[in-house]
């Protein structure tokens, strides 16, 4: 099998896992906010509390998150898919203002406004693994709200129903 069909299966497979959708936040040097739609993140350990995200070598996030050490994340509301959206875009392919509001953990991480759950994130090690790097790190804030999760399966976007 070639790499291409190789990557196209396997994307293909990892489209059936269902998984929450969460946008990664980190700062620009000039302040400005900057994020990501990413599924790529986990929980690893509750205590401490660590998290992980994997980021692509490629997103300008990768650079940000190596420069800063830290990173939010917000897992979004069912309401929130015109926010993932955009995240999902490249930067220089974004135009207008964004269809979301920042807010600022107490720690100074910027997150998503009306998501169910934000973190904020220490890095605490950078594994490089084939063209991303998987970034471990201590929560040291977080939030949360009940509320529906936006999901990502089939390559699209799905909700469930809370009962």
């Amino acid at each position: 099998m070639n790499p291409a069909e190789r990557s196209r299966k396997f994307r293909r497979a990892w489209s059936r896992f269902a998984t929450g959708v969460t946008v990664v936040t980190t700062v620009e040097p000039g302040g400005k906010v900057h994020g990501m739609t990413a599924n790529g993140v986990a929980s690893v350990s509750l205590d401490p509390p660590l998290a992980l995200v994997c980021v692509g070598h490629n997103r300008n996030t990768h650079g940000l998150i190596e420069s800063t050490g830290r990173f939010g994340v917000s897992v979004l509301a069912a309401s929130q898919q015109s926010v993932a959206e955009y995240f999902m875009r490249d930067p220089k392919d974004r135009s207008g203002n964004p269809p979301v509001n920042y807010t600022m953990l107490a720690g100074g991480w910027p997150v998503i406004e009306g998501a169910l759950t934000h973190l904020g994130c220490r890095v605490m090690a950078a594994h490089p693994a084939g063209d991303h790097t998987i970034f471990v790190a201590e929560v040291a804030e977080l939030t949360t709200r009940h509320g529906a999760p936006l999901l990502w399966f089939d390559s699209g976007f799905e909700r469930i129903e809370r009962r």
